[in-house]
């Protein structure tokens, strides 16, 4: 309500400092429409930010949980996570890859994450990868098979009795390059990805 209100004095406060030939008349239907829209409840007035609140809510709230023995020993620079979101099982709901990327969720091998369910529940715990991650178009029962890198080699994660294998760096080297048609996700690197507090 008070984004409401606030927007009405703008628009007035830009009305009332408008010149009173043409443009007043521009302003004034202007700062009507918006005035039957926000008082019929038709604006919209959203601040919802490019990525979704809720899913950005749900990830918070579950590292609050799954990281409590941890949070007495983070600094405040610690807590914050970045996220991608990807259909990885064709379900029509995106599971979350979560990922961190500081001095206590990172060591010389790599950093930490999570990949989580659409509704928060946890798929696997991953360590030692660096950023970002590949989904190819091969799956493994029903999840599309993962890329990470660890150690400066692509290792190839596939989907076993639910989960994924929670060190990259242990599992099968890929020969070559990541495939083309692999979609990157998690790319903190790339400088793209929102950082989240927790």
């Amino acid at each position: 309500m008070k984004n409401k209100i606030l927007i009405l004095v703008s628009i007035l406060t830009l009305s009332s400092c408008q010149n009173k030939d043409n443009s007043k008349n521009i302003v004034k239907t202007v700062v009507q429409d918006t005035l039957s829209k926000t008082l019929g409840g038709t604006a919209n007035l959203s601040e919802a930010t490019p990525k979704e609140d809720k899913a950005i809510d749900l990830i918070r709230k579950q590292l609050l949980v799954l990281l409590k023995n941890d949070i007495p020993a983070l600094t405040k620079d610690d807590r914050y996570f970045y996220y991608d979101a990807f259909d990885l099982n064709n379900d029509k709901k995106n599971e979350y890859l979560v990922g961190f990327s500081n001095s206590y969720f990172c060591g010389s091998g790599g950093c930490s994450g999570y990949i989580l369910k659409n509704d928060g529940s946890v798929i696997n715990r991953f360590t030692v990868t660096d950023f970002p991650i590949y989904v190819t178009t091969s799956a493994t029962e029903k999840f599309y098979d993962l890329i990470f890198e660890s150690g400066g080699k692509f290792h190839l994660l596939k989907m076993k009795g639910g989960k994924y294998p929670s060190n990259p760096s242990v599992q099968e080297v890929i020969k070559g390059d990541v495939p083309k048609e692999s979609t990157k996700v998690l790319d903190i690197q790339g400088g793209k990805l929102e950082k989240y507090a927790f």
